[in-house]
């Protein structure tokens, strides 16, 4: 098993659809994290369809990037799960990196398992815990395994199931803004107002450093919901019906902005421009 790297348990949480062929700025920042060069990443293609094509062209991204010890871990059945080759691979990365797909596969074969054990030990010695789209939703305690899309709530359209639990207190969400994903992040958040829900665009991405601040990285945003002081029908209304959610708090972070989800509020906010960096404190002033 590998030592302790030193770092403080990071996850790096990727909306989907990240820029692999450009300046790959989100991809960039995860294989930094995992260690650049010295780095050793295991791709997990578990949930995708195109787990072939998965696997090479994060292979090549990554190698461009800079890494050069890469394997590749992928159990097409719970009991897979248990094996000890792909555990040790897991015990002695650096960086695990999960594709996108289908998150329901990602449950049925991780949580609970030697493998899904592997991965909270990595996270607990530091290696970067990475994942996209469906790869991003399993992070969580409780992850949204199906459901409408559209902006407005609606009343049992959405189903959650379990996930890693690498997070905890949260619901996280991919594709966010371009899938139009608010109504079913809201709804799963007001029926259960001690969550709080977490949407992130494509090509966007949060790094979640000791389970507690995250800071943004990316093109898009990220949108946070607290429903802790709401008011919701959640408990009355009838399938399929728009649900009434009033007083819930909505944070829009784009990249440059930290939040501490203990908290729930923005910690600071670095205005990226291509000349310049404004801080909140300089704004303020």
């Amino acid at each position: 098993m590998a030592r302790s790297t030193g770092k403080p348990p990071t996850l790096f949480i990727i909306g989907g659809a990240e820029d692999r062929v450009g300046k790959a700025i989100v991809l960039r920042r995860f294989v930094r994290l995992a260690g650049g060069r010295r780095s050793r990443i295991v791709i997990i293609p578990t949930a995708s369809s195109f787990q072939d094509e998965v696997v090479a062209a994060y292979t090549e991204v990554f190698t461009r990037l800079g890494a050069t010890d890469l394997s590749v871990v992928n159990p097409e059945t719970r009991v897979d799960a248990d094996d000890a080759e792909a555990v040790a691979l897991i015990d002695r990365a650096t960086g695990v990196f999960m594709s996108g797909g289908s998150q329901l596969k990602l449950s049925q074969r991780l949580p609970g398992t030697p493998l899904g054990d592997a991965l909270h030990r990595a996270h607990g010695r530091g290696a970067v815990i990475g994942g996209t789209s469906a790869g991003a939703s399993i992070m969580s305690q409780f992850m949204i395994s199906m459901g409408d899309e559209g902006i407005t709530p609606r009343q049992r359209h959405s189903q959650l199931s379990a996930g890693l639990g690498l997070l905890d207190g949260v619901i996280i969400d991919q594709h966010f803004g371009q899938r139009a994903r608010y109504g079913r992040l809201m709804s799963m958040v007001a029926a259960s107002p001690n969550l709080i829900g977490i949407g992130i665009d494509e090509d966007t991405a949060i790094e979640v450093v000791d389970r507690s601040v995250f800071t943004v990285h990316g093109a898009g945003a990220v949108f946070v919901l607290d429903c802790r002081t709401a008011l919701s029908d959640a408990p009355e209304a009838r399938r399929g019906a728009p649900m009434m959610v009033s007083g819930a708090v909505v944070h829009s972070l784009p990249a440059g902005a930290t939040f501490d989800l203990r908290e729930v509020r923005l910690l600071d906010f670095v205005e990226k421009h291509p000349d310049a960096a404004v801080t909140l404190a300089t704004a303020k002033a």
